[in-house]
């Protein structure tokens, strides 16, 4: 199956510019029901594909950690934020606190998460293929197509429908 990711994931690299057109196009007409029919498709894509075979993201790329995330995440580890933030997070070039390395500290070597109950909010709602008003994150959903094989198949499906 991780072979199977690859494969989807070096197909993105090839439809970048068709990808970003698409969706540049529905963020400037969104069609009616998009939404709705973004959800349907996402819960088909994760009825197939199985986050633990590749995280991907998880390996390559780092949530924003806001305050709230920062303090339950220390609270869990029974630390202080002050030391969990220094330990563990650090500020990038755009002033968000994200991890300090990647892969990230917490992906266990099976894929799953070490802190999964109390993982980020960027991390829970990752890739953000559910989300209401899907036409106005069409950056995050393009870039998220070079990390993430279930983004490129929800954008597929999608593509047949609109």
């Amino acid at each position: 199956m991780q072979e199977e990711y690859a494969k989807v994931l070096e197909r993105a690299k090839e439809l970048k510019v068709e990808n970003t057109k698409y969706l540049n196009r529905l963020k400037q007409k969104p069609p009616k029901r998009l939404d709705v029919t973004v959800q349907k498709i996402h819960d088909e894509v994760f009825d197939e594909v199985d986050c633990l075979e590749c995280a991907n993201c998880c390996s390559t790329t780092s949530p924003i950690i806001t305050d709230k995330d920062t303090e339950r995440i220390a609270k869990h580890l029974r630390m202080k934020i002050g030391d969990f933030e220094k330990k563990y997070t650090r500020v990038d070039s755009d002033g968000d606190r994200v991890f300090l390395n990647q892969p990230c500290e917490f992906l266990a070597s099976d894929n799953y998460c070490l802190i999964y109950e109390v993982r980020p909010k960027a991390c829970a709602e990752y890739p953000h293929t559910n989300r209401k008003r899907f036409h106005q994150i069409n950056k995050i959903t393009a870039a998220n197509t070079m990390i993430c094989p279930a983004v490129n198949k929800v954008l597929e499906q999608l593509k047949k429908v609109f």
